[in-house]
Order: structure tokens, then sequence, then C-alpha cells
């Protein structure tokens, strides 16, 4: 027996209306773009106007894009990698910074306890007049100014304050080989003897004086 015109119709719109026959969200958006391109070319008249007016389109839309990819990669890497100084903030002494150094070692933030070591070298050279203390200065100037009262240690102190950077501004775990690199370093400095740059150029520090050294930033 036959099915009736109108429970036939019935059957029709309900099986044309189930999902596998609707266009997917990929054909509607290509379906989107197509009519704008339409309107577009058909705005700008026929023939070779039409398609000048689409290449135009087409190169301003990817200049915008190239430009704010240019922009915002350099500018998230650069404020990410920005180095600050060493010290900046509360006080700590030399050996408080060894003690934090030791305890974050040993609940493994190893990339902490060479930040800390780096900032406890800096108190040690500040506090013993081997530099003069100055806000702002960074690893890479730590390095560079102890290395010419200490050129012995030039070398070591130029790869701590890499680590420091690296685990400080380039989001890196560190190791613990690299940490023992530092701790040996701050040892062996702490027990150094070198010229007193503070007692030799007391002009360049306000009352003639050694400041205390600042806090970890």
């Amino acid at each position: 027996m036959g099915i009736g015109r109108g429970p036939a119709q019935q059957l029709a719109r309900r099986e044309l209306a189930r999902s596998i026959y609707r266009p997917s969200l990929w054909h509607r958006i290509l379906s989107a773009i197509n009519r704008w391109l339409n309107s577009v070319l058909g705005s700008a008249g026929p023939g070779h106007a039409a398609w000048w007016t689409l290449i135009v389109l087409i190169a301003v839309g990817a200049g915008i894009v190239l430009g704010v990819i240019a922009w915002i990669g350099p500018a998230r890497r650069a404020r990410r990698r920005r180095p600050a100084a060493v010290l900046a903030g509360g006080q700590l002494t030399a050996r408080e910074h060894r003690q934090n150094a030791e305890r974050l070692a040993a609940s493994g933030d190893v990339a902490g306890a060479i930040i800390e070591r780096v900032r406890a070298i800096a108190v040690e050279l500040e506090s013993r007049g081997i530099l003069v203390p100055r806000p702002g200065r960074t690893a890479t100037e730590l390095a560079a100014e102890a290395a010419g009262a200490l050129p012995g240690s030039g070398p070591a102190l130029r790869e701590a304050a890499r680590l420091f950077d690296d685990v400080r501004y380039g989001g890196r775990a560190g190791t613990l080989a690299g940490y023992q690199r530092v701790a040996d370093l701050d040892t062996s400095l702490a027990a150094a003897r070198a010229p007193s740059v503070a007692a030799a150029s007391p002009a360049s520090v306000p009352g003639g004086g050694a400041a205390e050294a600042g806090p970890p930033a």
C-alpha cells in the first residue's frame, strides 16, 4: 500500500531538514566571502578595474596582518627579555641571600636558587667595597665591573650573569650543575682579596662610604 501525498511531503521535509543536507560552517563562510567579493567587484565596475580593486584590498589586508605580527613578536620578546637590576627593593645580606638560595635549591627551585646566589655575589662585592653600590646594575654590568677588580674570575662571572638572565628573563628552569657553578663562584669570591674600588673612588659614593646594597627585584 502506497503512502499518500500529504504524508510523503511531510517525510520529504523531515529528511531535508536533517543536518547532512545543511551547508557546513566552512561552506557558509566561503559563501559569505564569495558574496562580499562579488559585491566589491560589482561596485568596482567591469574589466580590469574590478580585479585591481580586489588585488589592492588583498594587499592591504595582508600588510596589516604582517605588520601586527611583526610588531607583536619583537615587542613581546623585548618585554620578556629586557634585563633589570640584580638588586632592588628591600634589604638582605649576602648571607641571607645564600640561605635563600640553599633553601630554594633543596626544594627543587633551581632557577630561584641561581637568582638568589647571584644576588649574594652582588651584595658581597658591594659590602666589601670591591664594587661601588649602584642602583640599577644589571647582571651583565655586575660581571663586567667585578671582572675589572677580579680579572681571574671574569669568565665565571660572565657565566653567572648569563645563567641569571636565562632563568630571570628567559624563562629557563636552570640546572643543578649551573647553580653549583654559581655557588662555587660565590664561595671563591667571598674568600678573594681585591682592591677596594669604593675606597679608591670615594667621590663616586655620596659621603665617601659604601651604601647598603638594595634588595632583590
